[in-house]
């Protein structure tokens, strides 16, 4: 059984940082791409980053480009979500996914491995 765990979410003010990481419990980690969204009450969840199971693509939405930053430590079976100058409107809980591999990856059908979620929250 596959499990995903998120950490790292919590209150910060606008311009702040946060650092999410998400432990996969997935023995093939290493050659499993990943990805992390986000979700708001009543709205989509939105696509926010990929990675590559190498790490050599990398792929963000237009709304976080240049201030968040993916990456992953497969020794540590760890994929990370580098926030930086937060806006409110990155207020949302956060998934970790894994396990794209066609399609696009930014539509969240394409995962098969989802985490439960952690709340970031950035006041204004």
């Amino acid at each position: 059984q596959v499990q995903l765990v998120e950490s790292g979410g919590g209150l910060v003010q606008a311009g702040g940082s946060l650092r999410l990481s998400c432990v996969a419990s997935v023995r093939t980690f290493s050659t499993t791409n990943m990805g992390w969204f986000r979700q708001t009450p009543g709205k989509e969840r939105e696509f926010v980053a990929a990675i590559t199971w190498g790490g050599l693509r990398i792929y963000y939405a237009d709304s976080v480009k240049g201030r968040f930053t993916i990456s992953r430590d497969n020794a540590k079976k760890t994929v990370y979500l580098q926030m930086n100058s937060l806006k409110p409107e990155d207020t949302a809980v956060y998934y970790c996914a894994g396990g794209w591999s066609g399609g696009s990856y930014s539509s969240q059908g394409v995962y098969d491995y989802w985490g439960q979620g952690t709340q970031v929250t950035v006041s204004s």
